[in-house]
C-alpha cells in the first residue's frame, strides 16, 4: 500500500501547485473513518481507496480526483455525512464523492424479486444517468472496479466471483474501451476471463508461453528488428512488442471459428515516434519492408475514433506466415491512446472537456426506449462495444459507426425522426437496398417519406443499439395496439361468460379495482395474459368466480406462450434448420395453413422464406434451456473424446445425443445434441471447446 508520503509526492511530481494539505488530511481522514474494517484478503479496508487513488495518479489525474478517490466509500461504510466531506474538502469533492457513493449503492442493490439480468440492467441504467453529470465519477469507479479485480480471488464465494467478472466483461470494460482507456480494458478483461473461463485461460496461457521457450523470445528479437529498421531510415521510435493477452486471443478464436494454431495475428507491436509525420514515413518503410495483409490497415490518425484514439494500424507478412500486428503513433497520441479521457483531466488542462461525451448522450436515449433488461443490456453492448467504421452525409458530416452497419444505422445516427421515415438510400450515388452494410468512407444519402414508419424487417439487418431501440419502439406501440385489440375481443367474450349482465358502471370499478389507468389498459392486460379470467370476473362482479366454480364452470383455459411478438394462443415451432436457443436474435416466418416457424435470425434457410410474413418476435425473459446442435471435430488420438465431453460436462450442459459423422485421416467429427441454458452458456461451451489442444474445431450446425 502507498504511504502518505509516497502518495502526495506522486501528486507533486506532476502538478507542483496541488494542495499537499488537503491530500495530507484526505489519507489520514480515510485512514481514521474505516479504523480496524478489513477486506476478504484480511488487509485494512483503508488500503483499498489508498490504491485506487493510487491507480489515478499514475493517469496525473486533477486534484480533486485523487481526494475523491482516497474517500470515495467513506459515506457509506462509515459515519462520514456529506456536510462534513464539504466542510473539510468543499463542494465538488463531495458532489464527486456523492457520485461514486451512489453508483456503489445502485451495484449492491438486491431485490428478491429480480433476475440477476434484471438487476444488471437496473445498475447499468443508473450507472449512465449518473456519470453523465461529471465523467470523473466514471474515472474513480473504474480504478475502484480495477483494484477490486486485482484482489477478486479473495473472495471466498465462487458465485460472486463470477458475478463480479461477468458484470465486469459486460459493463466495465466496454465502458473504459469507450471513453480510450485501453490498460484498464485489457486488465479488466484478463482478469474477468481468468475468472469466467479458467480452462480456457489455463490452455491458451500455455500456448502463449511457448513463444519465450527455448530461450527465443521472438517478441523482442522482432521489436529489435523494427527498430533497427526504422534507425536505418533516420527515424527515432521506441518499440515495444507483446503477445496478445489470452482474452484478446480467445475472441479471435470465437469470432472466426478457429483453433489457437489458427490465429496466425498473436502478436502484438508499438511504434511511439516523435510527431505525426513520423508515424506516416515509418509506415512506408514497414509496408516496403514486408507486405501488408490486405484489408487490415486502419488510419485512425486522420480519422479518429469517436473516443479520440489516434493510431495507425497495420498487419504485415513476415516471413512466409507470420502476422505480424503493428500499431504505429506519436507520443502525445500514446497518452491519449492509453489513458484516453482521463488524459483531459490531467492537471495542467485549463479548460474541462465536455462531461457528458456524444456516445454517453446516444446511450442515455436508448435508456429512455428499452423496454426490460434483456434489451438494455443489448442495446448498449451494441453502442460500447463495436468496432467502428466511418461514413459522411452528402454535406461532408462525418458519422462512426459499428462494423456492419447500414444505411438504416447511419440515418438513426444522424437523426431518430430521420430513420423513422427513411425509404431507401443512395451510397456512393448509388442506389442500393437498405440492408447494404457500409464501408469506410461512404457517403450515404437517406431517401425518406413522411408516410413511411419502421419496418419490423429492419431488425433483420440492422447492428447499432440506437437504431434497434428505436425499431423495437415502433413495434412496441403498434403491437400495443393490436394488443388491445385482441383483449377487447378477449374481455368481451369472458363478460358473456358471466352469469350476469355487465354495463359501463361495473366495468369502471373493475378497472379501478384491478388498479390499471383506463380500460384500454385493462384490454391490453386482457390480451397480453397479465391477468386471468378469473381475476377479471372477480373485478367485475366480487364474489362470482366462487360461485360458478361451485357450478362446476372452468374459468381459466390454457393459453400457453413462451415467445414475445405472437398473438395468444398461436400455434409455433422451433425450426429444426438452425434450432434457435434462448438468447438467439429471432425472426417468425408465418406460411399459410403451416403455422409459425421460429428461426435464428442468420439463418441460411430464411433466403427461402421471402414468401411468407415475417414477424418480429424475441423470448420472453423467463424462457430459459433449449437444445443446441454441434459439429465438433476432434484429433483421432487417445482421450480426445474424453476431453470434449469432459469440457461439455464442466460447462454443465447436459449431451443428449452424440453420433460419429465422419472419419478423415487422423480426425474424427461428431454431431451433438445439448441441452443448454441460453446463447451466452452455448457460446462459452463452443469457446472452451476451441481453446483445447484436443478440438480442431466447433461449430453450430
Amino acid at each position: 500500500m502507498l504511504r502518505q508520503f509516497q502518495l502526495v509526492e506522486k501528486v507533486r511530481d506532476y502538478d507542483p501547485q496541488a494542495d499537499e494539505d488537503a491530500l495530507n488530511r484526505a489519507y489520514v481522514f480515510t485512514v481514521q473513518k474505516h479504523g480496524s474494517q478489513k477486506r476478504a484478503s484480511g488487509d485494512p479496508y483503508f488500503s483499498h481507496p489508498i490504491e485506487v487513488a493510487g491507480i489515478l495518479t499514475d493517469l496525473k489525474l486533477d486534484e480533486q480526483t485523487i481526494i475523491t478517490a482516497m474517500l470515495h466509500d467513506t459515506l457509506e461504510d462509515t459515519l462520514t455525512t456529506h456536510a462534513e466531506i464539504e466542510r473539510l474538502f468543499g463542494p465538488e469533492v463531495a458532489r464527486l464523492v456523492d457520485g461514486v457513493t451512489k453508483l456503489s449503492q445502485i451495484e449492491q442493490k438486491e431485490i428478491a424479486a429480480e433476475t440477476e439480468r434484471e438487476r444488471a440492467a437496473e445498475n447499468l441504467r443508473k450507472f449512465l444517468l449518473a456519470m453523465s453529470d461529471d465523467i470523473r465519477v466514471l474515472l474513480v469507479k473504474l480504478a475502484d472496479r480495477l483494484h477490486n479485480m486485482r484482489t477478486l480471488h479473495h473472495i471466498p464465494k465462487p458465485e460472486k466471483r463470477r458475478r463480479i467478472a461477468r458484470e465486469t466483461m459486460d459493463i466495465y470494460a466496454p465502458l473504459a474501451e469507450r471513453i480510450g482507456m485501453y490498460e484498464f480494458m485489457r486488465e479488466m478483461q484478463l482478469l474477468a476471463f481468468r475468472e469466467l473461463e479458467p480452462d480456457a485461460y489455463a490452455t491458451i496461457t500455455g500456448q502463449l508461453d511457448k513463444l519465450t521457450r527455448g530461450g527465443i523470445d521472438r517478441v523482442q528479437m522482432i521489436s529489435e528488428e523494427i527498430a533497427a529498421l526504422l534507425k536505418a531510415e533516420g527515424i527515432e521510435a521506441d518499440v515495444t512488442g507483446r503477445a496478445k493477452h489470452p482474452y484478446s486471443v480467445w475472441r479471435k478464436m470465437q469470432e472466426r471459428h478457429v483453433s489457437f494454431e489458427q490465429v496466425t495475428d498473436i502478436m502484438a507491436f508499438r511504434v511511439i515516434t516523435e510527431s505525426a509525420d513520423d508515424c506516416y514515413r515509418a509506415l512506408g518503410i514497414i509496408h516496403r519492408k514486408w507486405k501488408l495483409v490486405p484489408g487490415r490497415f486502419k488510419d485512425f490518425v486522420s480519422t479518429p475514433k469517436r473516443n479520440g484514439y489516434q493510431s495507425l494500424h497495420t498487419t504485415v507478412m513476415r516471413g512466409e506466415n507470420m502476422r505480424v500486428e503493428i500499431q504505429i503513433r506519436s507520443r502525445d497520441m500514446h497518452r491519449q491512446g492509453e489513458f484516453g479521457l482521463a488524459a483531459h483531466w490531467a492537471y495542467k488542462q485549463g479548460t474541462l472537456p465536455d462531461g457528458q461525451a456524444g456516445w454517453i448522450r446516444d446511450l442515455v436515449e436508448i435508456l429512455d426506449q428499452a423496454q426490460d433488461a434483456d434489451e438494455l443490456l443489448e442495446h448498449t453492448r451494441m453502442a460500447m462495444y463495436q468496432d467502428r467504421i466511418f461514413a459522411f452525409t452528402p454535406k461532408g458530416a462525418l458519422h462512426q459507426l459499428p462494423k456492419g452497419a447500414t444505411p438504416v444505422d447511419f440515418a438513426y445516427a444522424v437523426h431518430t425522426r430521420l430513420g423513422d421515415r427513411t425509404v431507401g438510400a443512395k451510397v456512393n450515388g448509388r442506389l442500393v437496398p437498405l440492408r447494404t452494410q457500409l464501408a469506410n468512407g461512404d457517403t450515404v444519402e437517406v431517401l425518406t417519406s413522411e408516410k413511411q414508419s419502421p419496418e419490423p424487417a429492419w431488425m433483420g439487418f440492422v447492428a447499432t443499439g440506437k437504431a434497434r431501440a428505436a425499431i423495437r419502439r415502433h413495434v412496441r406501440h403498434k403491437e400495443r395496439d393490436e394488443t388491445v385489440a385482441l383483449g377487447k375481443t378477449l374481455f368481451e367474450e369472458i363478460v358473456r361468460r358471466l352469469p350476469v349482465k355487465i354495463g359501463d358502471k361495473a366495468i369502471k370499478a373493475a378497472v379501478e379495482r384491478l388498479k390499471l389507468a383506463d380500460v384500454a389498459d385493462l384490454h391490453y392486460a386482457v390480451g397480453r395474459q397479465r391477468l386471468r379470467d378469473s381475476e377479471v370476473m372477480e373485478a367485475l362482479v366480487p364474489g362470482v368466480v366462487a360461485d360458478m366454480k361451485r357450478a362446476g364452470v372452468r374459468i381459466d383455459p390454457a393459453r400457453p406462450i413462451s415467445i414475445e411478438g405472437l398473438t395468444p394462443g398461436v400455434a409455433y415451432q422451433l425450426a429444426e434448420c438452425c434450432h434457435p436457443v434462448p438468447g438467439d436474435r429471432i425472426v417468425g416466418l408465418a406460411r399459410p395453413d403451416k403455422g409459425i416457424e421460429i428461426h435464428a435470425i442468420d439463418c441460411d434457410s430464411l433466403a427461402s422464406g421471402e414468401d411468407a410474413d415475417w414477424i418480429d418476435v424475441r423470448w420472453q425473459r423467463d424462457s430459459e434451456g433449449g437444445t443446441a446442435r454441434l459439429t465438433v471435430t476432434v484429433r483421432n488420438e487417445p482421450g480426445t473424446l474424453s476431453e470434449m465431453t469432459g469440457i461439455i460436462a464442466r460447462a454443465g450442459a447436459n449431451i443428449v445425443n452424440l453420433r460419429l459423422s465422419s472419419r478423415e485421416g487422423g480426425f474424427h467429427a461428431f454431431d451433438l445434441s445439448l441441452e443448454v441454458k441460453d446463447v451466452q452458456h452455448l457460446m462459452s461451451i463452443l469457446s472452451s471447446l476451441r481453446a483445447s489442444d484436443a478440438v480442431v474445431s466447433a461449430d453450430r450446425s
